[in-house]
């Protein structure tokens, strides 16, 4: 890999200068930046050796969309208080270009995502806390005609769906469209209450003391796993009751499930299960369209693990269901209230905060608009995160590839990933059978 182009760019018109205060969910989430990666296929709008148009034209919509999303083109610092805030300085975005020697297909062959994907393709830095771009972003052109666009958005500025609204309407730019929905930047709307009222117990934001330092990240492998329109359907029917399940709670009971029975839980062990939800439409009155923060908060469902294995998967859609039924503008202004009075996030922020091996923590991407980033060339063929955090992280999204199906990126102990895909599968053939 070559880089032959290194450099900020600016917002294309002056911004403003003051600071950008962040919530309580804001400060929650991991210090870090969060990497995707988006692959094109070669394209007769875009004929082989024909770059340079692209990647100047990708350059100057990134400068126009860094307006409306100044706070972006900023840097992270802290207010007078010592609290970290955004700091709209108007430094702008890292964009780097990088030409390939190989073709894309080399990469994505038996792809997942991995430490060394992203070091590959996205942009890093050695620490996300210190003021560096929040926005790092890098073309790499691959000698087939293939493109891969390598995302880093600094997660303390926008959660995924912020983060894809970000992508999304730099894509309309470079296509001369207006962006849809002008970004949302006020995140007072998620301030604490005074005096803060805590009406809930939050289980997931309990820092467990851990029974020894850790002394580096636990060893995990990833994998892709596919499912596709008919054994979804088959998932889907499968809970015995009369209703269908929904396609997130069939997917997620089913990987409970699945790694369970693959880490040979004993039956009287517990599971938790963490889900990732999101607060825009649960608040009232909800979050503007464009809401640019963090909106997403933690959830979780608890069970023995003789009770996922024993039981059909309406019983975990069932624990599913009542860790989310529950999520109103009640629980989730507790929540804030709750976060307010705890001295110290940091060891909660989801970077810091390690899940026991019996655990597992989903996240779907099923309703976000991930394939609409067209810069003029078509939508991305695959678009997925460049890594994995730690093992038991699971993310369900569709698969643009085959209609109706589903795409899951898996990480798992490495001596219990083969059993998991096995089981994984298995279950589906006696599903199918049955």
């Amino acid at each position: 890999m070559e880089t032959i182009e290194s450099g900020m760019v600016v917002p294309a018109e002056e911004t403003p200068t003051h600071s950008i205060w962040l919530s309580n969910l804001d400060l929650l989430v991991g210090r870090s930046h969060t990497p995707t990666v988006y692959f094109y296929p070669p394209s007769a709008a875009r004929p082989i050796g024909g770059f340079s148009f692209a990647v100047e034209a990708l350059k100057a919509a990134l400068a126009k969309v860094l307006v409306p999303f100044y706070p972006l083109a900023g840097r992270l610092g802290l207010d007078p208080a010592g609290r970290v805030e955004i700091q709209c300085t108007g430094e702008g975005a890292l964009f780097m270009v990088a030409r390939s020697a190989s073709a894309m297909d080399d990469v994505l062959d038996d792809f997942a995502p991995s430490d060394t994907i992203r070091q590959m393709l996205v942009p890093s830095v050695e620490s996300g806390n210190a003021p560096c771009p929040l926005v790092m972003v890098q073309v790499i052109l691959f000698k087939c005609g293939g493109v891969c666009l390598g995302v880093a958005v600094h997660h303390t500025a926008a959660d995924g769906l912020g983060a894809l609204h970000f992508v999304n309407s730099w894509s309309d730019i470079a296509r001369g469209i207006n962006v849809s929905a002008p970004p949302s930047l006020d995140r007072t709307l998620l301030r604490a209450r005074s005096p803060p009222t805590v009406l809930f117990d939050y289980v997931e934001y309990i820092q467990k003391p851990a029974a020894k330092p850790p002394t580096g990240k636990a060893p995990f492998d990833t994998a892709i796993l596919k499912l596709s329109k008919e054994q979804l359907h088959l998932l889907k029917g499968s809970g015995g009751g009369k209703k269908g399940l929904s396609t997130f709670k069939a997917v997620t009971a089913h990987v409970w499930r699945s790694a369970c029975k693959a880490r040979k839980l004993g039956g009287d062990q517990e599971t938790r299960l963490y889900m990732t939800a999101d607060a825009r439409t649960r608040v009232k009155p909800p979050l503007p369209a464009g809401f640019v923060g963090n909106g997403i908060f933690r959830t979780s469902a608890v069970a023995k693990a003789g009770e996922i294995l024993s039981n059909s998967l309406e019983f975990g859609a069932d624990k599913i269901n009542d860790a989310t039924v529950r999520l109103n503008d009640d629980y989730i202004r507790s929540l804030i209230d709750y976060l307010e009075l705890q001295r110290d996030v940091r060891g909660l922020q989801k970077g810091l905060w390690v899940i026991p091996g019996t655990d597992l923590w989903v996240i779907s991407w099923l309703g976000l608009p991930i394939y609409e980033a067209d810069f003029g060339w078509g939508k991305p063929a695959i678009m997925v995160s460049a890594t994995l955090q730690f093992s038991g992280l699971v993310y369900i999204m569709h698969d643009s590839g085959v209609e109706g199906g589903l795409s899951l990126a898996v990480a798992m102990e490495p001596e219990n990933m083969p059993l998991f895909k096995q089981v994984f599968y298995e279950e589906l053939e006696a599903l199918k059978q049955s």
